[in-house]
C-alpha cells in the first residue's frame, strides 16, 4: 500500500528531473564506454607527444583533457546526436578557443574574463550552428589555464586544440565504423533492418510532410539534440507503425492498460480497475487510473463505451519503462 501511494510522487519527481528511459542494451553501453576509453587514450598520447615536457602545468593539462573527455561522451555515446557531428566538434572547439584566447588578451587577469569567454562562445556556436557543450570548457581553459597556456596565444587553436579534435574525430570515425548501426558521422549511417511496408498517402487520414515538420521545429524554438534527418525518419517509422492498427479496441477489459495514442503532452495511459462497476447517473461505469502521461495519478470513471472510444489501442509496460502497443489477437 505504501509503495502504491509513493508511486505518483516518484513519477512526478522523475518528470521534474527529466530522467529519460534509456532503451539501449548492455552491449551498446559497453561499446560506448570502450570507444570513449580508446578515444581519450589517443588524445592523451597526442597531448604528451606534442608537449613532451608537459603542457601548461598539471592544471592546464587537466582542463584540456576534461574538454576532450566531454567530447568523447558525445561522439561515442551519442554518435548520431546533433551536438556530436563533426562540424559541431570542429567549429565548436576552435571557435570557442579563439574567443577564449581573444578575451584573455583583451582583458587579462579579470575575474569576469572566463565568464565572458564562455558566454560569447555559446552565442557564437548558436549563430554558426556548431553547438558543442565541451567548447565552453575549451574557451574557459584559454583563460584560466595558466601562464603556459596564455603564452601560446592563438597557437592554442592549433596545438593542442586542433590536434586533439582531429584525434577524437578520427577515433570516432574508425571505432564506430565497426558497428553498422552506429556509423559516424550520421551521414554514413544506413538503416539495415527491414522497414515496415509503407502506406500510400491516399490511405492516411493526415499525412505529415517534411514542411510540416520544419514548421513545427521552428515553432518549438528550442534546440533539439537530434538531426532533422534522423527525427523525420523516426517520425515516418512511427507513423507506419501506427497505421498497422488504426482501430479502437473492440472490448475494454478490467486489469488491462490502454493508450489514447496521442503525441507529446496529450499522450496518456489508463489502467482499467478490477473494481466492480459503479452505480451512478449512468450504470456500468468502470473505474480507471491514469498511470502514464497526461493526468498521471488521477482516478476517474467512465462507461466501457466511453473508454473504448477514448482508447486507441491496448498497451503493456515493457522492461525499461517503455509502453508498447499490443497487436490485436
Amino acid at each position: 500500500m505504501l509503495m502504491k501511494s509513493a508511486a505518483p510522487l516518484v513519477l512526478t519527481l522523475r518528470n521534474w528531473l527529466s530522467i529519460e528511459r534509456n532503451q539501449t542494451n548492455h552491449g551498446e553501453k559497453w561499446i560506448s564506454a570502450l570507444g570513449a576509453l580508446i578515444g581519450i587514450t589517443v588524445v592523451y598520447q597526442l597531448t604528451h607527444w606534442c608537449f613532451p615536457h608537459g603542457f601548461a602545468g598539471a592544471a592546464g593539462g587537466a582542463i584540456l583533457l576534461a574538454s576532450m573527455g566531454a567530447s568523447a561522451v558525445l561522439v561515442f555515446a551519442v554518435p548520431h546526436g546533433a551536438l556530436s557531428q563533426p562540424w559541431s566538434v570542429i567549429a565548436g572547439h576552435l571557435v570557442s578557443a579563439f574567443i577564449g584566447v581573444t578575451c584573455q588578451k583583451l582583458a587579462p587577469d579579470q575575474v569576469w574574463t572566463g565568464a565572458l569567454a564562455v558566454g560569447l562562445a555559446v552565442g557564437a556556436m548558436h549563430y554558426l550552428r556548431c553547438i558543442h557543450p565541451p567548447g565552453g570548457a575549451t574557451a574557459l581553459a584559454a583563460v584560466i589555464g595558466g601562464s603556459d597556456v596564455h603564452a601560446l596565444g592563438y597557437q592554442y587553436l592549433l596545438t593542442p586544440v586542433a590536434i586533439n579534435v582531429a584525434a577524437i574525430l578520427t577515433a570516432a570515425v574508425l571505432f564506430n565504423a565497426c558497428f553498422a548501426w552506429r556509423r559516424y558521422p550520421v551521414h554514413l549511417h544506413r538503416r539495415r533492418q527491414q522497414q515496415p511496408a509503407s502506406v500510400a498517402s491516399a490511405q492516411r487520414s493526415v499525412d505529415l510532410t517534411q514542411e510540416d515538420f520544419h514548421a513545427a521545429i521552428s515553432q518549438l524554438n528550442s534546440f533539439v539534440d537530434i538531426t532533422e534527418d534522423n527525427l523525420t525518419e523516426l517520425l515516418e517509422l512511427a507513423k507506419q507503425h501506427a497505421e498497422r492498427d488504426a482501430l479502437h479496441p473492440a472490448l475494454i477489459e478490467a486489469g488491462r492498460y490502454y493508450s489514447n495514442g496521442r503525441l507529446g503532452r496529450a499522450w496518456s495511459v489508463r489502467r482499467v480497475s478490477v473494481t466492480p462497476e459503479l452505480e451512478g447517473p449512468t450504470p456500468q461505469r468502470l473505474v480507471y487510473a491514469v498511470v502514464a502521461g497526461d493526468g498521471i495519478g488521477n482516478i476517474g470513471h467512465a462507461t466501457a463505451d466511453e473508454l473504448r472510444h477514448w482508447a486507441r489501442f491496448e498497451v503493456m509496460l515493457q522492461q525499461g519503462g517503455r509502453w508498447a502497443k499490443l497487436q490485436p489477437s
